[in-house]
């Protein structure tokens, strides 16, 4: 009896430890800084080849998701998910700059996945929820 409580102690402490996200970020970078609040999000990288993601929270109906990135050499596609799927929000590649936005079809949480296709250099990427 003892060895099933402390079992189940134990598993209640490591699930909260394991996250429980949709998504997860796995990437070799230089120089690279980022920032993920509520409302808005950034990386800007010298060297950079993986995924990232980035949680964001629209609270209120009929806001739009703010977007600009810029890429030096390699290739970036940035999906987003409203949890109604995976979609593709744009895709930048070498010498590349963007900027626009997107009406977000409901509230909640918003997830941004970054990925590359090899190294990329020189990038800077920003998103936010007006």
């Amino acid at each position: 009896m003892k060895k099933t409580v402390a079992a189940l102690l134990a598993l209640c402490l490591l699930l909260p430890l394991a996250g429980c996200s949709k998504y997860n970020s796995k990437y070799r970078a230089v120089g690279f800084v980022h920032s993920n609040v509520s409302d808005s999000a950034f990386m800007n990288f010298f060297e950079f080849d993986g995924t990232n993601v980035f949680t964001l929270k629209s609270k209120n109906a009929g806001e739009k998701l703010k977007y600009s990135a810029k890429l030096e050499t390699g290739a970036i596609k940035v999906y987003y998910d409203t949890d109604s799927g995976k979609k593709e929000l744009f895709s930048v590649g070498a010498g590349d700059e963007i900027s626009s936005s997107i009406d977000l079809p409901s509230t909640g949480k918003i997830y941004i996945i970054v990925e590359t296709d090899g190294k990329c250099k020189n990038g800077d990427l920003r998103f936010e929820i007006e």
